[in-house]
């Protein structure tokens, strides 16, 4: 079975970071997700879709995004039962995010051509580049000749 689900969305209000008993990190928000198509009357209609992050990506999320930036969450669809103040049963889906990404590249209140630098999305690979200490940053031409390549 295969339950995965991606939405693309601005978040509606500031992420609440809370913990579980057992100090789990929890996190819940809210995406505004745009349909694709128009209504009959012209206008393109909204989804607010509930969304759960947990762990380290309930941290990461509470740390970074705030209420209007654009997110990418890749996760599951959860449906769970409840019963309400006065007894009656209800049902609520929500997206549980296995990976939350950044949808845009620069914070809100930044000034107009400035971007902003974010961290990578959890569970993506950090790494890159790093010039050797002592050394220059210039890259260095192998000699063809030389037989054995450098790696």
């Amino acid at each position: 079975m295969l339950n995965k689900i991606f939405i693309m969305g601005r978040l509606t209000r500031d992420p609440e970071l809370r913990r579980t008993q057992s100090g789990t990190a929890v996190t819940s928000f809210s995406l505004a997700v745009d349909r694709d198509f128009k209504s009959q009357s012209g206008e393109k209609e909204t989804d607010f879709i509930d969304v759960v992050a947990w762990r380290s990506t309930a941290e990461f999320v509470a740390k970074y995004f705030t209420k209007g930036r654009m997110a990418v969450v890749e996760g599951r669809l959860q449906i769970r039962d409840w019963k309400d103040r006065e007894g009656n049963n209800r049902r609520s889906a929500e997206v549980v995010a296995d990976n939350v990404y950044f949808g845009d590249s620069k914070r809100d209140g930044a000034p107009a051509g400035g971007s902003f630098s974010a961290p990578p999305a959890y569970g993506a690979p950090t790494g890159g580049y790093t010039a050797p200490v002592g050394g220059s940053s210039e890259f260095a031409e192998i000699d063809e000749e030389d037989g054995d390549l450098p790696f």
